[in-house]
This record gives C-alpha cells, structure tokens and sequence, in this order.
C-alpha cells in the first residue's frame, strides 16, 4: 500500500514538474503575414498600444502602409520612419499601428553564447538552432533570440512604401526607403526563428527574421537584410536565448 502511494505521488510531482517547464516556454505571437503584404494589404493587423503595458517584450515588424518599421526591445519602442526631410526619425511612442507584428515576452536570456564566424545566412541560422537545441529550447515552435556585438557587416533598410504601388517584390521594399550598410559598429539585433512560419513572418528563403538597434549615426534601427561576421573580425557576436 505504501509503495503504491509513493508511486501515485512521484507520478503526481512528475506530471507538476513537467507542467510547471510547459507553463515557463516562452509563446511567440504574430499579426499580420508576409505573404498578404506581398499581395498588397497592408492594413492594420494590431495596434501597438494594445502592447504598451506588456512587461518584457520584444518585437519586430512594419507599421501599417508599410510606412516604416517596428523595433521593440524590453519593452522599450524604437519605431523607426521617414520624416518629411528624407530623414529617419526614431520615436518611442507605442501609438502606431502595425500590418506585420512579431512579439514574445521574455523575462530571462541566457548567458552570451559565442557565435563563430559565419559569412552565409545559412551558417547563422545553424549556429542558432544548435545553440538552441543544446539549451533545451523547442526548435518545432518558433523563439526569439538577441544577438549583440560589432558585425562586421550589417546591410539594413526603412521601408518607406509608396501610396498606391501594387508591384510588390522583396528589393523594391528594401529599396522603397532608406537603406545602406555599415560595418564594425555596435549592434543589439531581436530575431525570431521559425522553420514553420515561412511567408508568414520570415521569407522563403529563411528561417529568420532580424531586425536591429544602434548608436552609430546618433542612432538607427531598422530590418537586418544581411549581417556577417567574418574570420577578420576580432570581436565576437554573442547569442542570447530565453532562459
């Protein structure tokens, strides 16, 4: 009878423990897709202030009208557009409304894990997927991750989109606003990962989606079309995963 109970308790913390790890993972939620973007709506899918009380969070995506792009890091706003100057403006207002939205809170990231050198998107999103596998994160569920550190290459863009344009294509919205690069210069990058969620919020032809923040220039932040770190670079990028 003793043995019985003890089994019957044991099984009963066993299933506790188990839910207590499934309550802790970390949910990603989106608004909008890529794909109806692509086929011109770009219609307001959430409004930002919908979030503004929301602890931890950290997103990314495009305002409405495709009219500029979304960065949220801890909850803090870097709303990025173009201003009447030709200029891009940074706001920290949570009062825009997004077409495209990709969010999670995360109340914990894990220690900095050394990225190696990768001069191919590929080789980031294999860094990424075995660093997380290794730490016990769902790579079947999509999950954010921060990367830190000087790139040695980080190509970016604002999308800017014109009223009324129908044709859309993946360069003209790199195009549509300003774009450039940099190189060598301190960046904290939000990205999430999905091998699920393609047209959704990541494109066809990968598994993430990343955009950033930075000082240079008195500061800028916008979407990541390219970011590299090669064998000459002496500073390593650093990944954070949820805790």
């Amino acid at each position: 009878m003793k043995l019985h109970l003890t089994i019957i308790l044991l099984s009963c913390i066993l299933l506790l423990s188990c839910k207590s790890n499934m309550d802790k993972e970390i949910e990603v939620q989106h608004y909008g897709a890529l794909r109806n973007l692509m086929s011109g709506n770009l219609k307001t899918s959430i409004s930002l202030d919908s979030l503004a009380q929301k602890e931890n969070l950290y997103a990314l995506g495009a305002l409405e009208n495709l009219k500029g792009e979304i960065q949220i890091f801890n909850s803090a706003a870097y709303i990025s557009k173009m201003n009447v100057s030709n200029d891009i403006k940074i706001t920290s207002s949570f009062d825009h409304n997004a077409a495209l939205l990709v969010y999670a809170e995360v109340p914990e990231w894990s220690e900095a894990i050394p990225l190696t050198s990768f001069t191919t998107n590929a080789r980031l999103e294999k860094q990424i997927k075995e660093a997380a596998i290794k730490r016990g994160v769902n790579v079947d569920k999509p999950f954010p991750f921060l990367i830190k550190g000087k790139p040695s290459m980080l190509k970016w863009h604002v999308i800017n989109w014109k009223d009324g344009d129908m044709e859309h294509t993946h360069k003209k919205h790199q195009e549509s606003g300003p774009h450039g690069a940099f190189q060598n210069e301190e960046v904290e990058i939000i990205g999430f990962y999905s091998e699920k969620h393609k047209a959704i919020f990541t494109h066809h032809t990968t598994f993430l989606h990343m955009h950033f923040k930075t000082e240079y220039k008195g500061g800028l932040a916008g979407h990541v079309d390219e970011v590299l770190s090669d064998d000459q670079s002496t500073i390593e990028l650093e990944l954070y995963l949820p805790k």
